[in-house]
């Protein structure tokens, strides 16, 4: 390494070194965390390759199949291969600035792949191997692809694709380079050409929840240097198993199965298991001896209705992000482990921004504090000033302090760019409330709150207290219009497993909510349905939303099949 990368990974090492340190004092690492200096800084090769080369021999990839069968990979190992994935790219035409669709699983060619692309300069788009046809029409346009890599059956969904990519395929198939041909490849790599840290490195579309997915880049620091907000919430250190719950080709597996743990020198473990089945998993925590464990709502109230006090975890770490988890939740695996879940917030376009961090006093329902790095605010959404303690606004982040882990722009939306970080703040579009004591709770998204009887509505809220019914597996909440009211609150319910869809669950379920919930906050409407979902697992509310404001005023009497009113359930 040269003088200046060497001085830029000494930076790097003692940004990370003082969050270890500070682990269990979140306001002191706050007060005292800057980023460091990335200049001349290559992730891959300054902070990766040199753990490969203090401990080559710790296990940085260790993947568990679906049959039991495990493959464990050293830090040596994966810096060695992926210097030959590198050359053998480049040989192919991969040049830096290129952009690459990267659509894989959970295999070990993915992690390879990505530490190859940081070190070559090259750009990855991550896509979900269960993508639609029209989904990967739109990123192969927007992203303005130029080289493509996944597995033999995916190769048959670019069959009737027109475009001119370099096709590679980790296995074998006809009219496809073979990525295993770069096992031949030099194991020492020089980059071919200089690359800055502003440079982008991941291009990664949003979910889509609201709208089109949108394009965020991501520079060659934002994410690797980032995620140390994200290591520090995890709350994972050197050395540690560390599993996170997550699939492939989203932002999440790059958060918690790639540069948190890797930044704190850990073990990433992978469950490459076809199905979830929350009784394998707590085998797994026990065999595997994992030490922190990432895992969203769905996967923690799954594992909430097992035996979970009869496996014997040597968990020292839970958490959960995506949406919050209800208090009965939280008591069922603090009862079981003696151990609090977490909560966080982060996003494709940022790294973990705020979080309960370890050894912190959880409020229920709060997702903590600012975690070190990031400087956060809560906006008015009409007059841009601050809110009052307890008033809800839009949470943002100051962009005063340069926060290395806010994404560069939405790459084909620079107008939208504009919009979102006007005022010299990032603004995140997560409605939040802050209380006496800084602590922030999250309440929705801006395009998810409405208006019902002129009372503004978080369907989050919600959509907590429905889900603790036990007739209610997944439920979403939207406005429904009303000639009188203009709009009242309606919830699309999915019933639990074995729950009869009828007036009289129904009845259960609502007046359950109205013993509840404030009066203005009444559900009136209940539908019992299945829910539209992205690709990753989210639910699109927006279709809902559209489907309830397309009917109209529904004439008195007329319903939905399997939809109940308050009217209808009166004595």
């Amino acid at each position: 390494m040269s003088n200046e990368t060497s001085a830029g990974a000494a930076e790097f090492r003692a940004a990370r070194d003082l969050l270890l340190e500070l682990r269990l004092e979140q306001a002191t690492a706050h007060d005292r965390f800057t980023w460091p200096r990335t200049d001349e800084f290559n992730w891959a090769i300054d902070h990766f390759d040199d753990v490969a080369e203090r401990r080559p021999d710790r296990t940085a990839l260790w993947i568990i199949e679906e049959d039991g069968a495990h493959d464990r990979y050293t830090y040596r190992h994966m810096s060695e291969r992926s210097n030959q994935v590198a050359n053998w790219l480049h040989s192919q035409g991969v040049h830096p600035g290129d952009r690459v669709m990267l659509m894989l699983g959970n295999q070990v060619e993915l992690w390879e792949c990505v530490l190859a692309a940081l070190k070559l300069g090259a750009v990855l788009c991550p896509t979900p191997v269960a993508l639609t046809e029209t989904d990967l029409v739109d990123r192969l346009d927007r992203g303005d692809i130029s080289h493509v890599i996944c597995g033999p059956p995916e190769t048959e969904k670019f069959a009737g694709l027109n475009g001119h990519w370099t096709r590679i395929c980790v296995g074998y198939m006809e009219g496809w380079l073979s990525y295993a041909d770069s096992e031949y490849a030099g194991l020492e790599f020089r980059p071919p050409e200089p690359v800055g840290p502003d440079d982008p490195f991941l291009l990664y579309f949003t979910s889509g929840t609201t709208a089109l997915p949108k394009l965020v880049t991501h520079s060659r620091v934002s994410y690797p240097v980032g995620h140390l907000s994200t290591m520090y919430w995890l709350g994972v250190q050197p050395g540690d198993v560390h599993l996170n719950i997550s699939v492939p080709g989203w932002a999440k597996h790059a958060y918690s199965s790639v540069f948190a743990p890797w930044n704190a020198e850990a073990t990433v473990l992978v469950l490459n298991h076809f199905g979830f089945d929350p009784v394998r998993l707590l085998d797994e925590l026990v065999e595997r001896g994992v030490d922190t464990l990432c895992a969203p709502p769905t996967v923690w109230r799954m594992l909430a209705e097992q035996d979970m006090a009869s496996r014997d975890v040597q968990l020292r770490e839970v958490v959960s992000t995506g949406e919050p988890l209800t208090d009965e939740v939280v008591e069922k695996v603090r009862a079981a482990w003696h151990l609090t879940v977490r909560d966080g917030l982060g996003q494709t376009e940022t790294t973990m921004l705020v979080g309960n961090a370890p050894g912190q006093v959880v409020v229920p329902g709060s997702m903590g504090h600012a975690l070190p790095g990031y400087d956060v605010v809560v906006l008015d959404q009409e007059t841009g000033r601050p809110t009052r303690e307890g008033e809800p606004g839009e949470l943002c982040v100051d962009l005063g302090r340069n926060p290395v882990g806010v994404m560069q722009n939405y790459t084909d939306d620079m107008e939208l760019s504009h919009r979102t970080t006007r005022g010299g703040v990032f603004r995140t579009g997560d409605i939040a409330v802050r209380d006496e004591e800084g602590y922030l709770t999250y309440v929705g998204r801006t395009d998810d709150m409405f208006k019902a009887s002129d009372y503004r509505i978080s369907p989050s809220e919600l959509e907590n207290t429905l889900s603790d019914h036990p007739a209610v597996a997944e439920v979403a909440v939207v406005p429904s219009p009303d000639p009188l009211r203009l709009s009242v609150v309606k919830a699309f319910v999915v019933p639990a497993d074995g729950v009869t869809a009828n007036e009289a669950t129904a009845r259960s379920i609502l007046e359950y909510s109205w013993e509840r919930l404030s009066p203005y906050k009444r559900v009136r409407r209940l539908e019992f349905t299945e829910l539209p979902k992205t690709v990753s697992g989210k639910i699109r509310r927006v279709e809902l939303r559209h489907a309830e404001a397309d009917r109209g005023h529904v004439v008195d009497g007329s319903r939905n099949r399997r939809e109940f009113w308050e009217e209808d359930l009166a004595d």
